[in-house]
Order: C-alpha cells, then sequence, then structure tokens
C-alpha cells in the first residue's frame, strides 16, 4: 500500500489553509427569510483574503487584520448576492445576514434523475433518515428499507442491492464520499448478508440508481452514497438487550468535539435453539464488532471526522450433497474485518471549499470445505481530494482527484493433493470535474467529465456525464440523466486473468417529480446498455476458461413511486413498482437470457401508524415480486424456468416503555408463506442421466426480533426510538 499518498493529501490541506492572525473579529449568522440556517455560505471581505463559510448553524466566525473599511460580502448558490461595508479595525462585529433568493428561484430546481435522499438538509427528499431504521422488514439494515424503494429488486439469497438489471456487485458504497469496500457481513450459502455499518451513524443517505455524479466511480449501476454525522449533539450511553446479542455506546461531548464509541456482540445460537432451522448449523453465527466516531471543529468553518470498525464474525455448517444424500459438506467461515475513514473539510481563501481523506480497508476470510482450506484477503486504499466553489449566482464547480489501491491475494490447499494461489494488485488514479450550471430560472444542467487510468490493463478512459432538470410548476419538474460508467471486474475473474478491461454501462435516465403538502409523486423510464462484460467457457471441472470482455447486455424499464404522510392522521406510507426487461449475454450463458435475480415486477407498500395514546408505532411493509428465471438442466431450453412469485408482510412494534426505555418487536414473513429463491443442480446427472436438485430456501419461514433498549441522558429523555 502507498500510504505517502494519504500523507501527502494531508500535507496539501496543511499548506492551503491561511492562518488567522488578525485583530479585528467579524461574526454572525446566515439564513433565509425563513429563518433556516444556510450551510455553507461564503463569508468574506472584498480585496482580501480574509473570510469562511457558515457551519451547520449558519454561524460564522473569522479575523481580520485590515485597518480600514472593508465591504462584507455573502455569497450562496442560488440567492443574491450580500454586501455591506463593515467598519475596521474594530474588537468584534456581529451580523445577522438574510439572503433573498435571486429573481430566477434557482433553488428550487435540482437534479432528481436517478437519486433518491434522504437527508437533514434537502428541500426534494424523498426519504427521510428515520425511514433507513423504521421500516418493517428492513430489520434496520440500509439495504433492507433501500429495497423497498423502485428500482430494486428483492433477491431474498442474497440480502444486497440488485439496481435496475443489475447484480449485487454493481452497487458501490460511499463513506463520506470515500469508497468502503465489503460492505456487507459474509453468510452462509443461499442465506441474506446484512450490511456492516448501522444507520443511526448516517445524518444523510443518497441512493443513486443510476446517472450519478462525476465525482464517483467503478460502479456500473448505482452509488449509495452515505453522510456521517456531525459533533453529537449530547452525552449519552446506550444499551441495547436483544434475541440475538447484546451492545453497549457511549458519546461524550465537548464544546468543539465529540467522541462516540460502540461494542456490539451477537450470537444466533439461543434464537437458532428456539426456531426450527433447514440449515444443518454445527456453530451459529457470531460476531464482535467495535466502532468508535471522532469529530472536532478545527475552526469556525472546518470539520475533522474519523471513524472506525472492527468486525469478528464466524460460523459453520453442513451441506449436503446434491448427488448422494448421505454426503455432507463441512462449511466454515471465518472473518476478520477492519475499514477505517478519516476525512477534513474546511474553507480556503475566500471562496473555495476543500475536502479530502482516505479510507483504508482490509478484510480477512479463512474458508474450510471438508479438509480443504481457501484463505482470502483484499486490503484497499482509497484518497480523494476535492474542490469546489460557487462561481456567481447561478453556477457553482467542482473538480478533484482520486487514487486507489487495491491488493487482493486467494490461497488454496488440498492437503496432499494440489494447491493453487492467486494475487494481483490494482492501482486506479482519476480526474474528474463538474458543473451545475443554471441556464435560466427554470432550467439548470450539470455537466460532468471523468477520466480514470488503470494500471493493471493500461486503459485510459472519459466517461462524460450530463444531467438537466426543467422546473414546470412550484412544486414539480422534470429531469434526465446520461453518462458513461465503467467498473473493474470482480476479484474471481480478475485474478486468473489481470489484463481482463473494465466493464461498461450507459445510463439514459427521464426522470418528473411532484413533490407538495408531504406527498410527493415520481415516475422515471431508463435505458441500461452493457458492454465489455465478462465471459467464458467452463470445461469438465467446471472452472472458467477464456476469460474475455465479450458480453453484453441490456434494461430497461419504469419506476412510479408515491409517498404520502398528509391524507391520514399520525400515518405515513410509500407505495413502488418497478417494471424490468432486462436480458444477457456474458459469463458462460449460451445466448442472451434474462437473469436468475431479475424480476420483472416488483412490488411494496410500506405502512407506519404512531399511535399516541399507546406512546407506540407499528410498521407494515408488503413486498411482492414476480417469479424469476432459473435454468432446469433436465428440461430443454435455457432459463426458461420460472419460480413462484415471492411475497412477503413484515410487522413491527415499537413501544415507548418510558422516556428512556424502549421495547422493540418485529417479524417478517408473518403470514408465513412459502417462499423459493430459485433452485441449484448437481453439475453432473446422476446413474439415471438427470440433474438432481433442490429449491433455495430462507433458513426458516420467519425471522423474529425481541428487544429492550435503554438510553441513559443528563436530562432522562433521550431513547433510541429514531434508531428502531
Amino acid at each position: 500500500m502507498k500510504f505517502p499518498t494519504v500523507f501527502s493529501l494531508f500535507l496539501i490541506y496543511g499548506l492551503l489553509i491561511p492562518a488567522a492572525n488578525g485583530q479585528s473579529r467579524i461574526s454572525g449568522r446566515v439564513v433565509d427569510k425563513q429563518d433556516r440556517p444556510i450551510v455553507g455560505a461564503n463569508v468574506y471581505l472584498a480585496d482580501t483574503y480574509d473570510g469562511t463559510s457558515s457551519d451547520t448553524d449558519g454561524n460564522f466566525n473569522f479575523q481580520t487584520a485590515e485597518t480600514s473599511n472593508k465591504e462584507l460580502i455573502v455569497t450562496y448558490l442560488g440567492f443574491s448576492e450580500f454586501r455591506q461595508e463593515i467598519p475596521l479595525p474594530q474588537d468584534s462585529t456581529y451580523l445577522q445576514i438574510v439572503l433573498q433568493e435571486d429573481a430566477f428561484e434557482l433553488a428550487s430546481v435540482v437534479i432528481t434523475a436517478g437519486t433518491f435522499d434522504a437527508g437533514e438538509e434537502g428541500k426534494r427528499e424523498v426519504l427521510k433518515p428515520l425511514d433507513i431504521v423504521t421500516t418493517a422488514g428492513a430489520t434496520a439494515d440500509i439495504a433492507g428499507v433501500l429495497n423497498t424503494l423502485p428500482g430494486t429488486t428483492t433477491v431474498g439469497e442474497s440480502g444486497r442491492l440488485f439496481v435496475r438489471g443489475g447484480e449485487g456487485y454493481e452497487t458501490k458504497t460511499f463513506i463520506d464520499g470515500l469508497q468502503v469496500m465489503n460492505f456487507y457481513s459474509p453468510a452462509a450459502p443461499n442465506t441474506p448478508s446484512r450490511s456492516r455499518f448501522l444507520p443511526f451513524m448516517f445524518s444523510g443517505t443518497s441512493f443513486s440508481t443510476g446517472g450519478y455524479s462525476a465525482e464517483y466511480g467503478q460502479a456500473l449501476s448505482s452509488a449509495l452514497i452515505l453522510q456521517s454525522k456531525f459533533l453529537a449533539p449530547q452525552e449519552r450511553t446506550d444499551i441495547s438487550l436483544m434475541s440475538v446479542g447484546i451492545d453497549a455506546a457511549t458519546t461524550q461531548v465537548w464544546e468543539e468535539a465529540s467522541l462516540s464509541a460502540k461494542g456490539q456482540y451477537t450470537n444466533l445460537d439461543p434464537y437458532l435453539g428456539l426456531i426450527d432451522q433447514q440449515l444443518d448449523w454445527i456453530d451459529a453465527p457470531t460476531s464482535w464488532e467495535g466502532s468508535v466516531a471522532y469529530r472536532k471543529k478545527i475552526s469556525s468553518s472546518g470539520i475533522l471526522k474519523l471513524f472506525g470498525n472492527f468486525n469478528r464474525s464466524a460460523f459453520s455448517l453442513n451441506r449436503t450433497d446434491l448427488l448422494d444424500p448421505e454426503l455432507k459438506t463441512q462449511t466454515s467461515i471465518t472473518n476478520n474485518y477492519g475499514y477505517l475513514n478519516a476525512m477534513v473539510q474546511e474553507v480556503i481563501g475566500n471562496d473555495w471549499t476543500l475536502k479530502g481523506g482516505f479510507s483504508y480497508t482490509q478484510n480477512r476470510e479463512n474458508i474450510g470445505l471438508n479438509t480443504a482450506r481457501v484463505k482470502e484477503r483484499e486490503q484497499g486504499l482509497h484518497s480523494k481530494l476535492v474542490f469546489s466553489r460557487q462561481l456567481s449566482g447561478n453556477a457553482a464547480v467542482k473538480f478533484g482527484t482520486e487514487y486507489f489501491n487495491r491488493s487482493f491475494l486467494q490461497d488454496y490447499r488440498q492437503p496432499d493433493q494440489f494447491s493453487n494461489r492467486y494475487q494481483f494488485t490494482e492501482q486506479l488514479g482519476a480526474l474528474f470535474a463538474e458543473s451545475d450550471i443554471y441556464l435560466s430560472d427554470k432550467l439548470l444542467a450539470r455537466v460532468g467529465l471523468r477520466s480514470e487510468y488503470v494500471a493493471l490493463s493500461r486503459d485510459l478512459h472519459l466517461a462524460p456525464r450530463l444531467s438537466l432538470a426543467y422546473k414546470t410548476t412550484e412544486n414539480s419538474q422534470f429531469s434526465a440523466a446520461f453518462g458513461h460508467f465503467r467498473q473493474t471486474v470482480q476479484n474471481e475473474w480478475l485474478m486468473r486473468s489481470p489484463d481482463l478491461a473494465q466493464e461498461q454501462a450507459e445510463h439514459y435516465i427521464l426522470n418528473y417529480q411532484i413533490t407538495a403538502g408531504k406527498r410527493t409523486f415520481r415516475i422515471e423510464a431508463y435505458h441500461k446498455r452493457y458492454r465489455d462484460l465478462i465471459k467464458y467457457t467452463t470445461g469438465a471441472d467446471q472452472l472458467p476458461q477464456q476469460l474475455s470482455n465479450g458480453g453484453s447486455g441490456y434494461a430497461r424499464g419504469v419506476d412510479l413511486f408515491w409517498r404520502d404522510n398528509r391524507t391520514f392522521r399520525n400515518v405515513d406510507y410509500w407505495v413502488s413498482y418497478s417494471y424490468l426487461d432486462t436480458e444477457r449475454d456474458y459469463r458462460n450463458y449460451p445466448s442472451a437470457a434474462t437473469p436468475h435475480f431479475a424480476a420483472r415486477h416488483n412490488f411494496s407498500v410500506v405502512y407506519k401508524h404512531f399511535i399516541t395514546g399507546l406512546k407506540s408505532q407499528i410498521g407494515l411493509t408488503y413486498t411482492y415480486g414476480s417469479g424469476r428465471p432459473y435454468h432446469d438442466p433436465n428440461r430443454p431450453g435455457f432459463m426458461e424456468e420460472r419460480t413462484p412469485a415471492y411475497r412477503d408482510l413484515s410487522a413491527n412494534l415499537s413501544y415507548l416503555f418510558r422516556d428512556n426505555i424502549i421495547l422493540h418487536l418485529s417479524a417478517s414473513n408473518v403470514l408465513g408463506r412459502e417462499q423459493i429463491f430459485g433452485y441449484e443442480y448437481a453439475a453432473r446427472p446422476d446413474e439415471n442421466g438427470s440433474y438432481p436438485g433442490r429449491a433455495i430456501r430462507p433458513p426458516a419461514p420467519r425471522f423474529l426480533f425481541a428487544g429492550i433498549f435503554i438510553t441513559f441522558s443528563p436530562d432522562a429523555v433521550l431513547n433510541q426510538l429514531p434508531n428502531l
């Protein structure tokens, strides 16, 4: 790993931040006409280098050594420029500044094509941060709630995000702009995995189902962009007693810093002893997890964020052989995972904002298959530096650079027989630039360009991105997006053939959205074209041969979304529907076909009701997916069979037992419907010439959860309801 890259990034940061050594202090607050704080407004003295930007509360504070009167200038995209002369020198000056939206009302036009936002600052969000943790059936898993949105397909045997005809690996996750490798925890074969990170860590979530910003790369289909929280507002200690384990968390707060730490132990053995399982567990899944988050204000406009996550998990089970039911394969997995994220943000000069940082991931996995042993190790470094500036009242620009360094090692050993060892190191450098330009009072254009160089394949390419938004009424608009997207092929292929080129996709998106009176309606059509997908043949040993980038495919469809938390008192609900038409000719497919993870129709309804008198919140989620294709080698044709339709009704209940104590209950598939995710078949026929197979089902008909969540805080009224 090239750690000098990381240190040089922070060295650049240190050289760019000017020292504040003035004698006059200028402070104040920037708000809009509704008295809402404006975050990130540029505040500076004309013809000087003295200035700052407003913080998350709209406040600003800086010093100057100027000895004559100067004009104070405040600018923010979509608002008219503010100017006022300040008499200098003097000890201190405080100003309450109200910015007026300019004549074009530019701030009301935003890019919505392909993006669902859940944040604390967005004007057109269609999700709230709490939705991530209060949706029935999602079990407080980020991917779980996003799978209730249009554009996704529920793949129950995986648990990951499959977006608009794309595989699970085509969605990448970023925390504060930095990529997260191995976002999901390991799971037993054909059982769902969960994301490693808890939703309460994040203040904002942007889920892009296509056409995302030029700042982000290495994702063919989708980008999940998570923004971590800033300073913690209050000290607290949380204890959680759950049917699957226990955890404890504490937060300490100082004047300009906060520190949060969490430890969690999970052991499914008691739960599995109560609920019958279809899997033959030897050692039930267990895990130890710890995380630490440190936040520090480094100036009136700057912040430093540090986050670390560490996890160890293990399990083992027996799997029955398809050809010989008396023969069992003992499968075990032990996983050790570590993730570190460091980010700094600051205003430099009068107009520029700098954001830079790095993330480091290490994932070690030991896999046992009877006597065979497989050791895998993956580690990666991602560093990024981004500069942004509001050029005027109707334009903004952002550009930057990033560097990826990733290594992978797989060591396979079969005692007294043979061993294989694969490894590679991949380096990737990227430059990107993007500008938001208001062409009129109703039309916004976002123009971007991304360039990447991949050292392994010696591949240099350009990826253009373009988005448009046109405001039709005060509450509605059309958006469109186009872009080229590339992604390095999966480890299992790259380790065998390091010179493979990146896979490619082109996105075309058209969107209409109206948001008014706590109601949102959205319809979006898309077309996606794939090129350079992995293609190979298989021999008698079922191993891939003749690897190439000869695959291709397409995905097209329509997504619908409706949300309403106004019509019914204390009720919030949303409805999603997706139509998907997709085919691929990739991997060892003999011809183009719909892949096994794609369902033509997906539908979900999410309902939440807060019952004030009972101090309770109930939630219901209904999910439907039409049958997915699978290949039965005993029948003619390829991928011609279909699974039964997927139907699931999940429910949860949160009861406020005391101001600081919550009782939470949840259950998936409460009706106990049989769910079949697909079928798996033996690699060779039996003595009768048939290929034995079996259905892929969940480990149990339902998953039940119970927990008591206790919070200790100075005022004794905080609780964990926002996290449930």
